[in-house]
């Protein structure tokens, strides 16, 4: 099946990349684009097969999510992020899956994770506060997944947590104004004072364990997988998209230009560019090799019902950012030696610089932490929990 979603997602990409201009001036994703991929299946890739997903390899997923990115950022990056999280889903116990999709298993779901809300202990679950931010393609969600401290009547924080709120509990504040993935509709949701029953959260410490209460219903391998692992190459995998869309764009413009500074010389006669071409082609595949073979290595272990070694979930991280880094330094050096024909508003490499340098940002993207963490286990030192 993941075959044909595969198939179906790259008869769309001429599409999404015509409706780039649009995407950045609705501040969103075109709502036809959303439905067509809704059609090819892509949102359903690691959703439950009792829930009419696919339970698909993730590496199919991402192989989706780059391709789609290629065509358009934007719309790469909110597919994957939607497309993720039925993943999460999955991993709450079943009284939350029945909620999400027992009556429409198409239903779409954003997030924001960082526990800038607060919630306390209530009767049968929390009662839930705050403000988030960057919660992309949260326009085409009906529900959210929002990431909060817990604290007890004493005021002290006892657990970090992911709650599930349906959109009749949340407000989105239109507030996403940017230069790059100006199309993600990433704005800021805000809850107040909602209650949140037990059944519909999911504690980050049982995550980083790789268990959820789902997997009594959901025993498929793909549910055992590190969430950190996933949710970091969810990002990840558009960046090194665009980076694929980027080096296909330069090296067609390059075909094409005269350089009249250099007595009409062809752009592509110049050996400094076909230099540049074979460095930054490497960056790209060199990234997207080490994020996959990362991956398939996790479900070797998975499938062997073998606990995934701490190093191996390090090492994930570890090219995860690099190999973020390494796209972002491919599109770098791209840009730079297109000429100023790419700086043309409506061009796809000026928006491929500004887009991957936007999720750069993202929190899951930050190299010191992920390589200190790695640097820090291979001298033997302790690790400490975090995005592993």
């Amino acid at each position: 099946m993941s075959k044909h979603v595969l198939e179906a997602v790259r008869d769309l990409l001429p599409t999404f990349r015509e409706r780039a201009d649009e995407a950045e001036k609705l501040r969103q994703v075109p709502d036809a684009s959303v439905k067509a991929l809704e059609e090819t299946g892509f949102f359903r890739m690691l959703q439950p097969q009792r829930f009419d997903g696919l339970e698909s390899d993730p590496v199919d997923f991402f192989t989706a999510v780059k391709e789609i990115a290629s065509a358009d950022g934007s719309t790469g990056w909110i597919s994957s992020v939607l497309g993720v999280h039925p993943w999460q889903v999955a991993l709450f116990p079943d009284e939350a899956q029945q909620a999400v999709w027992g009556s429409d298993t198409a239903t779409r779901l954003s997030s924001s994770y960082a526990p800038t809300g607060k919630a306390t202990l209530s009767d049968g679950g929390y009662t839930l506060s705050g403000k988030w931010s960057f919660s992309s393609g949260s326009g085409h969600a009906s529900w959210v997944l929002l990431g909060g401290l817990v604290f007890n009547e004493d005021g002290n924080v006892v657990d970090f947590k992911t709650f599930l709120v349906p959109r009749d509990d949340y407000e989105i504040l239109d507030v996403w104004n940017v230069v790059g993935l100006r199309g993600t509709g990433s704005n800021d949701i805000v809850v107040d004072d909602v209650f949140v029953p037990a059944a519909f959260t999911l504690s980050m410490s049982d995550t980083g364990r790789c268990f959820g209460p789902g997997q009594e219903q959901n025993i498929a391998d793909l549910y055992k997988l590190p969430f950190h692992s996933l949710f970091t190459t969810t990002i990840s995998s558009p960046i090194v998209g665009i980076a694929t869309g980027a080096y296909a764009e330069h090296v067609d413009m390059q075909q094409k230009r005269v350089r009249a500074a250099y007595l009409g010389e062809k752009a592509s006669s110049d050996p400094f560019a076909a230099v540049r071409i074979a460095k930054a082609g490497s960056e790209i595949d060199a990234a997207w090799a080490l994020l996959m073979n990362n991956i398939r290595e996790e479900q070797a272990h998975v499938a062997k019902a073998e606990k995934i070694p701490l190093q191996l979930r390090l090492k994930v991280r570890r090219d995860q950012v690099l190999g973020t880094q390494r796209a972002i330094d491919a599109i770098d050096a791209l840009f730079e030696a297109s000429g100023g024909r790419a700086l043309a508003e409506g061009t796809y490499l000026q928006r491929a610089w500004r887009d991957a340098h936007a999720g750069r940002v993202h929190a899951a993207n930050d190299p010191e932490r992920a390589l200190k963490m790695f640097g820090d286990l291979e001298f033997g030192h302790k690790i400490d929990p975090g995005m592993y």
